[in-house]
């Protein structure tokens, strides 16, 4: 098994390395034609530590050279963005430097036009795609529950998904964060998962609980963990630092708010993964409640929505899908789950899962936005 795991690795590097140098090939011929270079020594050089930048962040965070690692951490997250797109740009580049080459153009001309056209789109996508991970939305969706809620009518709530708080992002969105949902003036906050990105340490550091704690509804702020809660492996410290800014997890458990609803927070799917206990079933978290009560869960991953309107659940939120954060990437999420992003009405059950307000990895969406959900509840009785 431990050699099977390290094969994978192995495989993995290999074919990351091969990608990165096909990479760096590109950019060589580009530039050496361009500026007439000759050595690639310092070239290469430059190329391996941003295609490792990552790997070496990562490896150095816990040391001394931690501000270093982080800078390291934030440039390689941008590399996997620069990876992704030049592998869908490059080829065609290439094919249609082959075609200019063979039309007899001279190879100053159509190296330094493609590989320009090419730099082009490849930064126009980086600018587009980090306005899009910094600049959130608001989508609003307008549901219907056919079940009295004591004396509430309506319902407001805001949910936001995905908020990867850590090394890239931080404060500075958390203030879009608060702004955003305040515009919404919601009765219930959610966040459906995913509050950290992996690590606790840089919110600790950081003392993003001052922006966080900012969030405010009158009938409660509530979440539940999500899978890079588990892979940090710190959800203890990660509840606690929640409970002191007034945010409660629900872990596989459920409230009753305002004697009128029952929130119900499931823990990750990944818990078991990762040294802890298993999660309950649907059935199981919702037996000992009124179920003539509207019934809302928190579930971050969208894997469960069949089991959820069997279940008799009126409302679902979830996120991690990101819906791919980059395109083409939604058609993978698309054939994972039953609803990647947005809304599907499935019996009884309104599901809602939310591309995310931040982002894992580089900080650039393609085909995706940074959002908060804004929904829009009716209690009607018969």
């Amino acid at each position: 098994m431990k050699f099977r795991f390290i094969a994978i690795i192995f495989g993995v590097l290999l074919v990351y390395s091969g990608i990165s140098f096909y990479i760096g090939w590109n950019g060589w011929l580009f530039l050496s034609t361009l500026l007439k270079l000759e050595s690639a020594g310092w070239y290469t050089l430059f190329l391996c530590l941003i295609a490792y930048a990552y790997l070496i962040g990562r490896a150095a965070y816990r040391t001394p050279l931690r501000p270093v690692a982080e800078a390291f951490k934030i440039i390689g997250s941008y590399w996997f963005a620069v990876l992704e797109y030049a592998v869908l740009i490059l080829p065609p580049a290439n094919v249609l430097a082959l075609i200019l080459k063979a039309a007899g153009v001279n190879s100053d001309i159509y190296i330094i036009g493609v590989g320009s056209i090419a730099l082009l789109l490849m930064a126009v996508l980086l600018l587009r795609g980090s306005w899009n991970a910094w600049s959130p939305v608001i989508r609003t969706y307008q549901v219907t529950v056919p079940k009295p809620a004591g004396e509430l009518k309506k319902l407001t709530i805001a949910m936001a998904s995905d908020l990867h708080l850590g090394n890239i992002v931080g404060n500075k969105h958390l203030k879009r964060l608060v702004r955003t949902i305040d515009q919404i003036k919601p009765d219930l906050i959610l966040l459906p998962g995913d509050i950290l990105d992996d690590d606790i340490e840089p919110y600790l550091r950081k003392n993003m609980s001052s922006e966080l704690g900012k969030l405010n509804a009158p009938l409660g702020v509530y979440a539940v963990t999500g899978n890079h809660e588990y892979i940090g492996r710190k959800v203890p410290e990660f509840i606690k630092a929640m409970d002191e800014i007034g945010i409660r997890v629900l872990m596989d458990e459920s409230a009753l708010v305002a004697d009128s609803f029952y929130l119900i927070g499931r823990k990750d799917k990944a818990s078991a993964g990762f040294g802890a206990d298993g999660r309950m079933t649907i059935r199981d978290l919702i037996s000992p409640l009124d179920q003539s009560k509207p019934l809302i869960m928190l579930d971050h991953q969208p894997s469960d929505i069949a089991k959820a309107a069997e279940n008799g659940i009126d409302i679902s939120v979830s996120g991690h899908t990101h819906r791919g954060q980059m395109m083409p990437n939604h058609l993978i999420t698309r054939r994972l789950f039953e609803l990647d992003w947005g809304y599907l009405k499935k019996g009884g059950l309104h599901a809602i899962v939310s591309s995310g307000f931040g982002t894992w990895g580089p900080p650039v969406r393609i085909g995706s936005r940074s959002e908060v959900v804004h929904i829009e509840v009716e209690f009607v009785t018969a």
